[in-house]
């Protein structure tokens, strides 16, 4: 009677409870994956409550600082990616009022008035297929498209770019985790300490206003 075959090596575990396990031993690899996966969305992070890029920076220097100081304390309640931009917010909050132009959290997420300027109705957010995207997106950009055009393609992200700075606080936090960086509602709203109704209040007025700003320059005819 043949023996059984001994079984295959099991593959190694990189998931978060992996890393977060050689984060806490001090494993320096470990946290270099950390920084290569979420400082430039950090910095993005940042950049919705501080002007200035070279802040922006500090602050998620000073951010990855208390990380690795409150690392060996970090429970797992929330996600490691929600723990870190938690303490990116709190940094940059405290960075703002340190800087004397101060945001209170009412301020950043407050509820503020409808602006019948820049607020569109809700039906063009009902798409039937993807509840909270546009029912009439705008159309493709690239792929086969003349030196020209792809000119006009920068120049409507440009117009997006500025958009979204143009955005108080709050709002520029919730559009760039949720369409930027592609973060589901939930984590969003545990990461910015939002209720989900508020949470979609302020993404909707968010894109409304981005939408708004490519409508005027394709309005202008300088779109493709």
């Amino acid at each position: 009677m043949s023996q059984a075959a001994p079984p295959a090596p099991s593959e190694p575990d990189t998931g978060e409870h992996a890393l977060l396990e050689l984060l806490k031993a001090g494993n320096e690899e470990a946290f270099g994956i950390l920084v290569t996966t979420y400082h430039a969305a950090m910095v993005r992070v940042a950049r919705a409550y501080v002007r200035e890029s070279a802040l922006a920076e500090e602050v998620v220097q000073d951010a990855w600082l208390g990380a690795l100081r409150g690392i060996a304390r970090f429970e797992g309640r929330a996600s490691l990616r929600t723990w870190l931009f938690r303490i990116v917010v709190n940094r940059a909050l405290t960075a703002v009022r340190r800087e004397a132009r101060t945001v209170s959290f009412s301020d950043a997420f407050g509820d503020q008035p409808a602006d019948p300027e820049v607020l569109l109705e809700p039906g063009r957010f009902r798409h039937p297929l993807a509840p909270g995207h546009w029912t009439e997106p705008l159309r493709a950009w690239g792929g086969g498209r003349s030196p020209e055009e792809e000119v006009l393609d920068a120049e409507a992200l440009d117009v997006v770019e500025a958009a979204v700075e143009a955005l108080p606080p709050g709002q520029r936090a919730v559009i760039t985790l949720r369409d930027i960086e592609g973060w589901d509602a939930a984590e969003t709203c545990n990461t910015l300490g939002l209720t989900e109704v508020h949470q979609r209040v302020l993404l909707h007025r968010a894109r409304t206003k981005v939408r708004r700003s490519l409508e005027r320059y394709f309005d202008r005819g300088e779109g493709p």
